[in-house]
């Protein structure tokens, strides 16, 4: 049997030794590689393996220094690492703790934009005073981006849900590569000078840095910024970001939400005209109904069911006025009989012949001046009386009855019909004429 060491070491005793041994040794190490099972916990560390052709380690990246991260890495990420080699106990297995992280290629795109940014901000590009509203109601969109990309049909989707009368302008560019960055500046600049949008929209999918930078450059934040037109900029996912975001008069942090922001207003608008619209009918079925109400009981009064009623009582005061005038003139022709036999008495208590005749004579004349006086007044009276007879025969519905006229009745005698809409074939119903009444039905109904 071979012998042993003799200095026999637990599992735990040789990881802490070589712990010790590796971990001063390798403090401070720079690696390149590419990113590998990258996966983000819930505590906001990132964990990863840095590979190449050949083997890989894993690394691990604590949620104090990946919140300073411009954005998150990704698998397929070729980078450049900085930190400290690490042996976890647990598991005896070693990782590299990432104090700093840059994307391979990147650094100076980084430090360059890091750059562009502070010199565009120091001459103002990005103050909130040169940010312009954006139309509550828009007639017209203005879309720049890559007319086979996600970015359009993301935006057609939220219009066409939200708001179907909308009129949309699409200016195909391209939004990474060599030559992008002066076509999205000139589709901006053509928007502009022939006035064809109210707002305008800008943006692509995500990407790297690399693929982001068309956006970045000069000439795009200067078109955005000198801009008339309102510009809302969806560039990337809601993490990237670029100097079109920071120039923009709105950053949306995607294309849907960019569409959400152009309708707003149009949406709330129509929300409250549907809503004002189903209460106007409401309103107004009610108010009919209510009307309905009032004329069906209007109708059932009984000056609607009988021409007795509607003339009645004109008729009960033509014989008032008749009865006050007949007792009026008895009345006066009685005072009349009195003075005369009055004055019969006074003339025969005088016995002379002459004054008699006198008297007599006076008489006379005074019983011809009353008489001719009662003519006038019976007159006017009569006058009077005739011109109200003829008042109230024009107001009697029997007077236009005799014209040719006659008014319908239901069958059951209780209501006029007023209307064809009233009656249905077969219906049976009376007319009444000046002279009388006839049954009748109905045959037909045009």
């Amino acid at each position: 049997m071979t012998s042993l060491s003799s200095q026999i070491f637990s599992v735990s005793q040789l990881t802490q030794a070589i712990k010790a041994h590796l971990e001063p040794k390798f403090f401070h190490v720079c690696v390149k590689g590419e990113i590998t099972n990258f996966t983000k916990q819930a505590s906001g560390h990132l964990y990863f393996s840095l590979k190449d052709e050949h083997s890989q380690i894993s690394c691990v990246i604590f949620k104090g220094v990946a919140s300073a991260l411009p954005h998150l890495p990704k698998a397929g990420d070729k980078v450049i690492i900085k930190g400290s080699l690490s042996v976890y106990v647990p598991r005896g297995g070693y990782q590299v703790v990432i104090s700093h992280l840059q994307y391979e290629g990147m650094g100076d795109l980084l430090m360059k934009l890091h750059e562009r940014k502070e010199r565009l901000k120091n001459k103002g590009y990005f103050d909130l005073a040169h940010k312009k509203p954006l139309p509550k109601y828009p007639k017209t969109i203005g879309v720049i981006t890559s007319p086979t990309g996600a970015v359009i049909h993301d935006i057609l989707h939220v219009l066409q849900r939200r708001f179907r009368g909308f009129h949309l302008i699409l200016s195909p560019v391209k939004v990474q590569g060599v030559g992008a960055e002066k076509e999205i500046a000139q589709a901006i600049e053509d928007f502009n000078r022939y006035n064809l949008a109210d707002v305008l929209i800008i943006g692509r999918g995500g990407g790297s840095l690399e693929d982001l930078w068309a956006f970045n450059e000069e000439c795009v934040v200067e078109a955005i910024f000198t801009s008339k037109i309102p510009i809302i900029s969806s560039v990337g996912h809601e993490t990237d970001v670029s100097l079109a975001d920071f120039v923009a008069d709105v950053r949306a942090p995607t294309p849907s939400a960019a569409a959400e922001m152009v309708i707003k207003e149009k949406s709330l608008q129509l929300e409250f005209l549907d809503k004002a619209q189903k209460q106007m009918i409401y309103a107004l079925k009610q108010t009919i109904h209510r009307c309905k109400l009032q004329l069906k009981g209007i109708l059932s009064q009984k000056i609607f069911t009988s021409s007795e009623a509607f003339v009645g009582e004109y008729l009960q005061r033509v014989d008032e006025i008749t009865s006050r005038l007949d007792e009026t003139l008895a009345t006066k022709l009685k005072m009349k009989e009195q003075e005369l036999l009055s004055a019969g008495k006074q003339l025969r208590s005088l016995a002379p012949a002459q004054k008699l005749a006198h008297l007599k004579e006076k008489s006379l004349s005074l019983q011809k001046h009353l008489d001719h006086r009662f003519s006038i007044l019976l007159a006017r009276h009569k006058e009077r009386f005739t011109h109200l007879r003829l008042l109230l025969d024009s107001l009697d519905p029997r007077t236009i009855l005799k014209k040719g006229y006659c008014i319908p009745f239901a069958e059951n005698h209780s209501s006029v019909i007023m209307s064809t809409s009233q009656l249905s074939a077969g219906d049976a119903l009376f007319l009444h004429f000046h002279d009388g009444e006839v049954a009748t039905s109905v045959t037909h109904k045009g």
